[in-house]
Order: structure tokens, then sequence, then C-alpha cells
């Protein structure tokens, strides 16, 4: 991969995306530990999150703080949280010649404040832009599943967990409204097929996990793994 200077990068930075439930926590676990086991040096990340500046910003954002001052504030709030992300975390790591794989990214910021929240396009471009400084996935991994399917699923994880929680501010959406997002997700991939591809999460664990690194092997030939000092 290239950065925003010019200069090359050895590392291999890797998006999930997907609406709620779609099971991407489970797959980026899934495929660390058989890169890891295959001797890559591993970074898992998420957002929002991922550095001790957007942690603190996710759980405003997921608690629904953030709600009353509109899609606007919230819009500015993630990128704040990604760009002290990426240059904290993302991009230190990729140069160190890590593999990133990251739990949501910027497609997920076109989707929920732009698609659902109705921003306006050129405002979540240029948020993007000053987020990122040039920095984008290699590949961008789209969990596809029904809305009712993945709420579903998203319940009986919480209610299964040894400290079941309560919707956070996404999830206690209308089904409608996860319905139009997947659909805008899917759109994206098909308007950028180089970096992202579509994996039908409608399928055991198993075999959801052989696709996704059947994908991920088309980027590891030239990727030699991080050697330790």
């Amino acid at each position: 991969m290239v950065n925003s200077s010019g200069a090359p990068s050895s590392g291999i930075f890797i998006s999930f995306e997907g609406g709620e439930g779609a099971g991407k926590s489970t797959q980026i676990r899934r495929l660390a530990e058989t890169l890891q086991e295959r001797g890559h040096t591993v970074l898992v990340t998420r957002e929002p999150g991922g550095s001790p500046g957007a942690e603190a910003v996710r759980h405003v954002l997921l608690s629904g703080a953030a709600e009353d001052y509109g899609v606007r504030m919230e819009a500015l709030l993630f990128a704040a949280a990604r760009n002290d992300h990426v240059e904290e975390v993302i991009r230190p790591a990729l140069s160190r010649g890590l593999i990133v794989l990251c739990d949501r990214f910027i497609d997920s910021s076109r989707v929920y404040q732009g698609i659902t929240g109705n921003l306006e396009g050129e405002l979540v471009d240029a948020l993007e832009r000053v987020a990122i400084d040039g920095l984008r996935p290699d590949l961008t991994l789209i969990l596809d599943l029904a809305a009712d399917k993945g709420l579903a699923r998203a319940r009986r994880r919480s209610e299964d967990s040894a400290a079941p929680s309560e919707p956070d501010r996404f999830e206690k959406e209308r089904i409608e409204v996860h319905e139009k997002r997947r659909q805008a997700f899917l759109d994206i991939a098909a308007a950028d097929a180089s970096r992202c591809r579509v994996i039908d999460a409608d399928r055991s664990e198993d075999l959801v996990a052989a696709d996704i690194l059947s994908q991920v092997e088309t980027l590891l030939p030239s990727h030699a793994p991080e050697t330790a000092e």
C-alpha cells in the first residue's frame, strides 16, 4: 500500500463492514488467529474507538449522548475519533508491516451518517478526507445479512452475554433503517469493486470464515511477515 505522502508501506489494511449482528467481530477474531498461526503480526482494532481518544468519543456516540445535537455533530465526532485512530494506531502499525483488521471504517460513516442520516454527501466527503488523510483500506469485506436476521443475532448475543446490555444508539432504530443501510453497503461495494468484496454472512461461521480467508489470501503472497528484532 502507499500512504498519503507517496511513500510505500509494507502493511496491509483490511476493514470489515456490515449491519448490526452480521458477525464482524467473530470473523475478525477468527481471521486474526489464522494469520497469526501463519506467522503474520496482526493488529485488531475498531471504530468508533481504537485509540484512547477515540474510545472516549465512542462512549459518547454509542450511548446516544450526542444524538440530541443532530447528525452533523455525530459526524464531526466520528471524524475526530477516526483521525486520532488513524494517526495514533493504524498508520504507525502499517509502517511497521503489520496486518491491520478494523471493525468498521469510512464506509460506515458514508452509510450511517450519509445515507440514513441524510447528511450532505459533500460534507461526508470533506470529513472523510480530513479524517483519513489519504489512508484507505487495501481490502474491505462487507458482511451481508438481512436486517431482521442481523438484529435477531444481536439480541441473542446480548442476552447470552455474561453482562447483558441494552441496544446501543444504532441498534434501537427501525428495521426499515437497518435494511436501507444494508442496501447502501451493497451499493458501495458495487461502486468500488476493486476494493470491496461482499461476503454472504447468512451461512455457517466456518463457511463465512473460509470465504473471508480466500479473499485475504490474494493480498498475502507479496507480504512478508514482520521479523521480530
